[in-house]
């Protein structure tokens, strides 16, 4: 077991219970065990991925295995018998980060510090499952993270503290979600110590002023370019890694075939204009045309073949004996 000192903010360790599953928690979850008494991490049950179906464990799971700490995987929390294990436990707080179950309000009302939750935006914006995305949909200027109450209604609880982060124009979801956690990670610290003195109490959320970030689903990876390139780079920033984003293009001498061509990094031009739905070279980039502005194609993929640069995909259609242009036909779903 490693060796926990008391924590510099606070006067004395509290009994943390974590529940926590992807990656997203981890960084939370390694400052809390440095400085406080978790006496067990609640997460997922491992889940078949993959196309071989293997059972992997959560990011959390792996971590507190490092850690050393004692791991419970309930499928429904809400059971009676889990619900009395809990109680066993006698946790000041729990934490939650991305849990991915719903706290019933036997297990809000336990601990003696409430349920506090990590959520990956300034509320009351962004509620839901995908806050990260959303704003990078949106373009929002910043974004950042809340601590907060947990209560039963989403994301709506009481507000302890929040810290904001410059939405960058080059951010992917990838980035940005590396970067809350990081900054997840901190505030929990400050929140634990609040409240553990008795310095921090919650404000409510205006409702008024509350988004909502809806989860994602694969039909959204498709670019239309019949909207502008400022709204092509949002998506594909935001949609970066998961569902990704798309074209099916026309090859020429072969119109009736269409092919999947993955867009995996981009650049805005968006002052920029070459024919709209075309992709072909000018000024030396790869250049995807859009109604207004265009992108320059970075990074790519044939479905089914590797990702490759510009150089390589051009090369690429050298060896098949393609020729830009190459005509995008627009796809909602497949």
């Amino acid at each position: 077991m490693p060796v926990r000192k008391k924590s510099e903010d606070c006067n004395f360790m509290l009994r943390v219970v974590f529940m926590g599953t992807p990656k997203f928690a981890v960084p939370a979850l390694r400052v809390v065990a440095r400085d406080h008494d978790i006496v067990a991490v609640y997460t997922q049950p491992d889940r078949p991925v993959g196309r071989g179906l293997e059972h992997q464990s959560s990011a959390a799971k792996r971590a507190a295995l490092e850690l050393g700490l004692k791991i419970f995987q309930p499928e429904k929390l809400s059971l009676p018998e889990e619900l009395e294990r809990l109680k066993s436990l006698n946790p000041d707080v729990i934490v939650v980060v991305a849990f991915g179950q719903i706290l019933s309000k036997g297990v809000l009302s336990l601990p003696r510090l409430g349920c506090v939750n990590i959520h990956s935006s300034l509320l009351p914006r962004w509620r839901g499952a995908a806050p990260i995305q959303r704003a990078i949909l949106e373009g929002d200027k910043e974004t950042g993270i809340t601590t907060m109450r947990i209560s039963d209604k989403l994301d709506a609880g009481g507000i302890l503290l929040q810290a904001s982060t410059v939405v960058n124009s080059d951010d992917t979801a990838a980035s940005l979600h590396d970067r809350l956690a990081e900054i997840g990670a901190k505030l929990i610290v400050e929140t634990l110590s609040g409240l553990e003195k008795g310095t921090l109490t919650d404000r409510p959320q205006n409702d008024s002023l509350a988004t909502y970030a809806a989860k994602l689903s694969k039909d959204m990876e498709w670019l239309d370019t019949r909207k502008n390139a400022v709204i092509l780079d949002r998506q594909v920033r935001a949609l970066n890694p998961w569902p990704g984003t798309s074209v099916m293009v026309k090859i020429p001498g072969d119109q009736a075939i269409l092919h999947r061509l993955k867009i995996k990094q981009i650049k805005l031009h968006d002052e920029m204009d070459i024919t709209p739905g075309e992709i072909l070279v000018s000024n030396g980039m790869l250049l995807l045309g859009t109604v207004k502005g265009c992108l320059e194609i970075v990074l790519l993929q044939w479905d089914g073949r590797a990702e490759v640069d510009a150089a390589g995909f051009l090369n690429g259609l050298k060896g098949r004996g393609w020729t830009l242009p190459l005509k995008v036909s627009h796809v909602t779903a497949i």
